[in-house]
C-alpha cells in the first residue's frame, strides 16, 4: 500500500513531520514517496526522504503555481537532485489553467523544460493537470516515447481525459477526490476503466481529507496513515478485493519508479 504523493514539507506537518511517518508505518502503509512542488521544496524533499531510507522516497520539480519561479538556477538545482538515489522523478510539473497563480505562458516554459529534463535523465514525471487538458497534451505526446514511464497525479478529469491518458500509457493517481460526495463521483463512476496495472493510489495528504472517513478525524488535516480508506473505498467501486488492489498499486509503484520490493 504504497503513498505515491505526500506534501511531506508542508507547513501542515512541521511539528510532527516524523510521528506522521510513524503513523503511516503503523497503518500498512509500505512506502511514501514525497512532492517536490518547487527548488526549495524539492531540497526539502530530498531531506526528508533520507531520513527514511528504504521507506521514503522524492520527486525533483515545479509545480505550475510555480512556474513564474522558473530558471537557469532552478534547472540546475532539479538537475543535482535527479542524481540523488532518494529522487525518483521529476515533478510535480505541468498545467493548471483552473487557477493561473503563474501565467499559462510561464506554466508551459516550465513545464516543457521539465519534460526534457526527464527525457535527458530518462526518468518518470510526475505530472499535474487541471483544466488544460489539450494544452497539456499537445506539450507532453512529443515528449512521450523519450519518457520512461508518465503518472497523472491526482486525477479529477472527465472519461475523454482519462481515455487519452490510458490510450498513451499513462499511470493515472487516484486520490481521496473520489471519496468526496460533493464533486467525486464523476471520477468515481470512471475507476473501473482505468486498467489494474495502471492505477496508482495517493493521500496527496495534508490536502484531500476523505469526506466520508467514519468516524471523522478530529483534525480537517489528510495524513498518509489514511490511505487505507482510500484503498477500501476505490477497491469497493472497482468490484475488487481491497488487500489484493493495496499490493497491486505497491508493485505498480515500485515499478513505476524503479524501487525494490518489500
Amino acid at each position: 500500500m504504497f503513498d505515491i504523493g505526500v506534501n511531506l514539507t508542508s507547513t501542515q506537518f512541521a511539528k510532527d513531520r516524523k510521528q506522521i511517518v510513524t503513523r503511516a508505518q503503523q497503518a500498512g502503509i509500505t512506502g511514501i514517496l514525497i512532492t517536490g512542488t518547487n527548488a526549495l521544496e524539492s531540497q526539502q524533499a530530498h531531506s526528508l526522504a533520507t531520513q527514511h531510507p528504504g521507506y521514503c522516497w522524492s520527486t525533483a520539480g515545479v509545480h505550475p503555481h510555480h512556474a513564474s519561479e522558473w530558471s537557469q538556477e532552478t534547472a540546475g538545482t532539479l538537475r543535482r537532485l535527479a542524481r540523488q538515489p532518494q529522487v525518483v522523478a521529476i515533478g510535480e510539473c505541468g498545467l493548471d489553467y483552473n487557477r493561473n497563480i503563474s501565467v499559462p505562458e510561464q506554466q508551459e516554459y516550465a513545464f516543457n523544460a521539465q519534460l526534457e529534463l526527464a527525457a535527458e535523465l530518462s526518468m518518470p514525471v510526475f505530472l499535474h493537470c487541471r483544466e488544460a487538458h489539450d494544452r497539456f497534451m499537445a506539450i507532453l505526446t512529443p515528449w512521450l516515447d523519450k519518457l520512461p514511464a508518465v503518472v497523472v497525479h491526482c486525477f479529477t478529469g472527465t472519461r475523454k481525459e482519462l481515455e487519452d491518458y490510458i490510450a498513451q500509457g499513462m499511470m493515472i493517481g487516484i486520490t481521496g477526490w473520489v471519496c468526496d460526495e460533493r464533486r467525486g463521483g464523476e471520477v468515481r463512476e470512471l475507476l473501473p476503466l482505468i486498467p489494474a496495472a495502471r492505477l496508482l493510489l495517493e493521500t496527496d495528504a495534508p490536502y484531500l481529507l476523505p469526506r466520508d472517513m467514519r468516524p471523522r478525524p478530529p483534525s480537517r488535516r489528510n495524513e498518509p496513515c489514511y490511505l487505507p480508506h482510500i484503498v477500501h473505498q476505490v477497491a469497493t467501486w472497482r468490484g475488487e478485493d481491497a488487500q489484493s488492489l493495496a499490493v497491486q498499486t505497491d508493485s505498480n509503484a515500485r515499478r513505476l519508479f524503479g524501487l525494490s520490493g518489500l
